[in-house]
């Protein structure tokens, strides 16, 4: 039976998490992609393409399976399209829930008011089934109700995914401000970074890039090690779990280094260790201490560089001044682009930054920019072609005046 489903994920990220479902679908003629909107992906499928969905997407949030969809004009409305939904053929009056709900141009005066109908509805309806109501958990509940309005419509879904996707079930330890493993795997694919390819991230922090790429050139899913709210489903097939789980095969292990990683912290090159033995990769992924204005390249063909640089003390900025007033970020960023220009003829450099003024802190032009959205705060993905002869070019130019 075809279900429908919402693949929400980090915005700007919709192209990509579409062409990823498409892959995925490759494996599974019952899975259809359909249309993009801003913040996710609807595709619909069986039961068993949401199991695939969850264990292979890299990419996608949360896979949330439509319940109900529905005009409405008031609070009673939800209640009404919410208390007519057969709960009990997916979960049990045991079960612990939880109740989330989005809107965008909702003429509801309280989200808060809607999320609590909801909860009523289903309560109600255990209680009128079986005199028993199921328990509210917002920390760790065993299903998660999500709720979506706009200006006329009202969508109900039931989360098969349980915490959100991101959280692989590898990450021990985390920098200050981590990236989340989906937005990291996004910006590789955005990047056009495929395994096998030279990376190198040299802020890499806790290595959340480095091991989403070194899990890509392993083959190991970005699921495989954690579990998922559809195994608490009702009616839920083990055996089929089990088999599409363990189809999959690990590439076989790389004969030389492609994936590289520094920082300047011993501390984050200890997190970053950590973090990759801890996703299961069983390669080398050489990792130096070395401040970022001193790297050089450590293979002789050119290739991708992406990194996330870093904000705060990692490189001396204090209070709230912003990067660009800061004297000794606007050191740092000069001198690394200075480093990019000498070193790194040939390389495709990717800086993933809330900060609109880097190109200008680098003094370089970038070819392009992507926007993308890191949960609240607005960021580009900024793509510099480093050409050779790039800075010999630069030093020619006649000066003014």
């Amino acid at each position: 039976m075809s279900q429908s489903y919402f693949c929400p994920c980090p915005r700007g990220l919709e192209a990509a998490l579409a062409e990823e479902l498409g892959e995925i679908a490759q494996q599974a003629p019952t899975l259809k992609i359909h249309n993009q909107v801003p913040g996710g992906v609807h595709c619909s499928g069986t039961l068993t393409d949401a199991y695939r969905i969850n264990l292979h997407s890299r990419i996608a949030s949360r896979v949330l399976l439509r319940i109900a969809h529905s005009s409405y004009s008031n609070e009673n409305d939800i209640y009404d399209l919410a208390l007519e939904q057969p709960w009990e053929n997916w979960f049990g009056v045991h079960h612990t829930i939880r109740i989330d709900v989005t809107a965008i141009k909702s003429p509801l005066r309280s989200l808060e008011f809607t999320t609590l109908k909801i909860k009523d509805a289903i309560c109600d309806r255990f209680r009128d089934l079986c005199s028993e109501r199921p328990s509210v958990d917002t920390k760790t509940p065993d299903m998660r109700i999500v709720g979506f309005l706009d200006a006329r419509n009202f969508t109900l879904y039931l989360d098969t995914s349980g915490e959100a996707l991101f959280k692989r079930g590898w990450r021990l330890e985390t920098g200050d401000a981590p990236l989340r493993e989906n937005l990291a795997a996004g910006l590789l694919r955005v990047a056009g970074w495929k395994p096998g390819m030279v990376l190198f991230d040299p802020m890499c922090g806790s290595g959340t890039i480095l091991a989403e790429a070194a899990q890509m050139l392993a083959g190991i899913p970005p699921g495989a090690h954690r579990p998922f709210a559809f195994e608490k489903f009702l009616g839920f097939n083990a055996d089929e779990w089990l088999a599409i789980k363990g189809n999959f095969k690990p590439n076989p292990l790389p004969s030389r280094p492609t994936i590289f990683g520094s920082d300047i912290s011993g501390d984050m090159i200890v997190m970053a260790r950590n973090n990759l033995n801890k996703a299961g990769i069983r390669f080398e992924v050489p990792l130096k201490q070395i401040e970022a204005q001193e790297v050089k390249p450590l293979t002789d063909e050119p290739g991708i560089m992406l990194t996330n640089p870093p904000y705060g003390e990692r490189i001396g900025v204090r209070g709230d001044s912003t990067i660009e007033n800061d004297e000794m970020a606007t050191a740092f960023f000069s001198t690394f682009g200075t480093t990019l220009k000498q070193r790194f003829a040939g390389w495709k450099v990717f800086l993933f930054s809330a900060d609109m003024g880097l190109p200008k802190l680098l003094r370089l032009k970038e070819a392009r920019k992507t926007p993308f959205f890191n949960g609240a705060l607005e960021c580009r993905l900024f793509r510099f072609d480093m050409v050779a002869g790039y800075n010999r070019r630069e030093e020619a130019k006649p000066k003014q005046g």
